[in-house]
């Protein structure tokens, strides 16, 4: 008999172990049916997949993880009291839905979503819900998302909705149920994009043969709603973020860049005379539109949260001017209040005459005898958590307590607790949701799973996304949902039975326009600039180092007159050379990953990835590396590196505004940078060697023996690296760049007379350019020192306050 050869069997071993798959028992399940039989949306990636072998599926996937690293897509992770960037934790299977049945799903949310603009309304408006015993009191006045300062203020264009989500999961019965509503901030869209394009790197040939609904018409119309929401042309539309601290702030930027908003945090904005403006570097400008990412307490320290030190005081007297329209209104979040689910039924019987098409997980609220009793009759079948909750038990970090888990002592005393605590106290059906492949050590296996999905209200009313991401557990259990407790994210492929359209936000070529780039908020702007300052600072630290080393690895003495002269240098620009890689170094660049963090909307995935990899290898020589050649080795590489950023910034960032502050902080930088060393190194104490280092450091060897024909001498060394306008490491050369640069920058001239920055950098480059160079002593690079220092300050006073 002929045997199968062992690569074949292999093979076969690897596609009966990858599709051994079946549900788990009593538990639905997306890709079979309750016969056990793949669905038919689910066929055509199955039958894709099974001719797979092991090593293709894992270069596929390998695909998935490298674009997401390459696109710096992270989410912060607080747990265990760390703040920590972690990588976007994606699940490479997508989770498939068939048409049909996303339609019936979509109809029961936009039901949902107007019902809650109705709730919404009427708690801040007539509050007959409340008088007429819809909702109970306590609910309204003890919750803290209550914010009362808002009553009777109506929106701006009378909807206090904008953009919602909603956290879905499939019952036993395969029935649809909600979890919770997310109407403060909702977040995750972004990621769902980000999901989109990292899944389709991996199945492009699948997605391309298969009818998935494409995302993009549904942020296009969002996006053109907002744009409508204006009342002038020049009012900006901004997304307004927490700040690089939030857990989800890459989503705010990449949401910002992708439809082409400008990203604020509190600070930039200012209210003054009940408009809200942003501050840039050519003035205040009118902000139109705000798309919150923060809580709304935060908003407004003024008549919010006093503590709070992100938000802007006198928002909330712009929207009761209706200057501006926020998304979603200010005191929104009250609808995430988890003890609400269990009065919506008879809410929506109430104002919409019509039952919830798609029902919420039940829900008992402790503060009601009856449905106290009725939660401790069937504490085994509940979740006990807090009422005033805007997470769903799976999310709350703990705070809900598994009934079926109690001692049988605490059992019996749960009607006690519930009594005492029953208003801050809800009871809710234990969830046991379905299940969806996920590729686990090679193989397919069941995971539980919730589906985020998002609502946008749109000129033509409500529009559900074809899609969204679902959350797939790292275990059977449903709190390992939580990315915190180790879940992932996996794309949701809405798949059509005939031909989508394929959308684009790019508008069509016969409508092509070209529109300025919009004004720079003054907080972007100083961030570029120290961008451009700390990366210079880590470049002229790095060209001193080297230098120092190649040195060193000759003599071995650091007591060498040379060397103890530069040591002494360095120790003025907090340099301790006690390390090979100093930690201040180390600092600098970490500074430049901070300010670019700030950001991320105007910087590049290829120049953030740059920076990071530039920080990652001078923590790595920090820790394994010593004086002498392997330093110098190291700095070499490290230079490198920078130049790679450099070039890749140089090249690819558009010539406007945010250039210049970039670019004038690296002149100025850098302009610094040489006249403390020149000051340093010319003097009258300078030991042998010193000129010759000196070029070394300006990287201007080779140029000084092309341009002069003697030896290296002071005023040579001088006339090259302090007044020679054509070598770019020179002091005037980068006045002559700043002084171009100031011209561009808005009021600059004003009525055809100078800013006094803009004379104060006209005055030094006139006052340098009339030197020479035995003229320059060390009491003039020091006051020329100085005259650079004002010349930041000033800017800052110009354009950064």
């Amino acid at each position: 008999m002929a045997r199968t050869p062992a690569s074949q069997r292999k093979k076969q071993t690897d596609k009966r172990s990858l599709f051994a798959y079946s549900a788990l028992p009593g538990i639905a399940d997306e890709m079979l049916d309750t016969n056990g039989q793949i669905r038919p949306v689910w066929q055509n990636m199955v039958a894709a997949l099974s001719r797979m072998p092991d090593r293709e599926l894992h270069d596929r996937f390998a695909r998935t993880d490298r674009y997401l690293r390459d696109a710096g897509v992270f989410y912060r992770d607080y747990g265990s009291g760390a703040n920590i960037e972690r990588s976007w934790p994606i699940s490479h299977i997508p989770v498939l839905i068939d048409g049909q049945e996303w339609e019936n799903v979509s109809r029961g949310l936009i039901q949902r979503a107007n019902l809650l603009e109705a709730i919404v309304a009427d708690i801040y408006g007539e509050n007959r819900l409340v008088q007429e015993g819809y909702i109970p009191p306590a609910l309204i006045a003890a919750n803290p998302e209550f914010l009362r300062p808002l009553v009777g203020t109506k929106p701006e264009g009378g909807h206090y909705l904008h953009f919602c989500s909603f956290e879905i999961g499939r019952g036993p019965d395969g029935n649809w149920w909600v979890l919770a509503d997310r109407t403060q901030a909702p977040s995750g869209a972004g990621f769902a994009l980000e999901n989109r394009v990292a899944t389709t790197r991996a199945f492009s040939d699948i997605y391309a043969e298969t009818h998935v609904h494409r995302l993009a018409s549904f942020f296009g119309a969002f996006r053109d709603t907002l744009q409508a929401r204006r009342k002038h042309p020049e009012e900006r539309i901004a997304v307004l973020t927490p700040g690089p601290a939030n857990e989800t702030y890459f989503e705010h930027a990449y949401i910002a860049r992708y439809l082409g908003f400008m990203l604020l945090e509190g600070e930039d904005l200012t209210v003054v005379n009940g408009r809200v403006m942003v501050r840039t570097v050519a003035g205040l400008k009118p902000i139109g539109v705000l798309w919150r990412r923060l809580d709304a307490s935060y908003s407004d320290p003024l008549e919010l949260d006093h503590n709070s030190r992100i938000g802007t005081p006198g928002l909330v007297q712009a929207l009761r001017d209706g200057s501006v329209t926020i998304v979603n209104a200010l005191g929104s979040g009250i609808l995430e209040t988890r003890a609400l689910l269990s009065f919506l039924p008879t809410i929506s019987r109430h104002m919409l005459g019509e039952d919830l098409l798609l029902p919420s997980i039940a829900t008992w609220w402790c503060g009601q005898k009856q449905e106290r009793e009725h939660v401790a009759r069937n504490i085994e079948k509940m979740v006990i958590g807090p009422a005033y909750s805007r997470m769903p038990f799976f999310d709350d970090n703990g705070q809900s307590v598994l009934g079926a888990t109690l001692r049988e002592t605490a059992k019996e005393s749960i009607g006690e607790w519930l009594a005492s605590d029953g208003n801050k106290l809800v009871g809710q059906e234990v969830v046991t949701l379905s299940t969806t492949p996920a590729y686990v050590d090679g193989k397919l296996v069941p995971r539980p799973m919730s589906l985020r999905v998002f609502a946008a209200r749109t000129q033509n009313g409500w529009q559900i996304m074809p899609g969204g991401f679902a959350r797939i557990g790292s275990s059977h259990d449903v709190t390992a949902i939580a990315m915190q407790n180790g879940g992932t994210a996996a794309d949701v492929w809405i798949v059509s039975d005939k031909p989508v359209e394929r959308t684009t936000l790019l508008p069509a070529e016969e409508t092509f326009s070209r529109n300025m780039p919009g004004s720079l908020p003054s907080r972007a702007a100083d961030n570029l600039f120290w961008l451009g300052r700390y990366i210079e600072r880590a470049e002229g630290a790095l060209r001193i180092l080297r230098a120092w080393n190649a040195r060193y690895a000759e003599s071995a003495d650091p007591r060498q007159p040379l060397l103890a002269h530069v040591t002494k240098y360095l120790a003025t620009i907090d340099i301790e050379m006690n390390e090979a890689v100093p930690a201040s170094l180390i600092a600098n660049i970490n500074s430049a990953i901070y300010s670019a963090s700030n950001i991320r909307d105007r910087f590049s995935p290829d120049g953030w990835l740059a920076l990071n990899d530039l920080a990652k290898t001078a923590r790595r020589f920090h820790d394994n590396i010593s004086a002498g050649d392997d330093a110098t080795h190291a700095m070499t590489i490290l230079l490198r590196k920078l130049a790679g950023f450099a070039g890749l910034v140089h090249e690819n960032m558009y010539r406007f505004t945010g250039w210049r502050f970039l670019t004038i902080g690296r002149y100025l930088e850098r302009g610094l940078h040489m006249t403390r060393l020149l000051g340093h190194m010319t003097g009258p104490d300078a030991p042998d060697g010193s000129f010759d280092m000196l070029l070394e450091i300006g990287d201007s060897v080779m140029t000084h023996r092309r341009r002069y024909n003697v030896n290296t001498a002071g005023l040579t060394v001088t006339d090259l690296l302090a007044l020679d306008p054509l070598n770019p490491r020179s002091i005037l050369f980068q006045l002559n760049e700043i002084r171009t640069e100031v011209e561009q920058l808005p009021n600059a001239l004003v009525n055809s007379q100078m800013s006094p920055f803009y004379r104060e950098a006209m005055r030094i480059h006139s006052g340098l350019a009339v030197m020479t160079p035995e003229k320059l002593d060390v009491a003039l690079y020091r006051q020329l020192e100085k005259d650079l220092e004002r010349l930041s300050d000033l800017l800052a006073q110009t354009y950064l306050g």
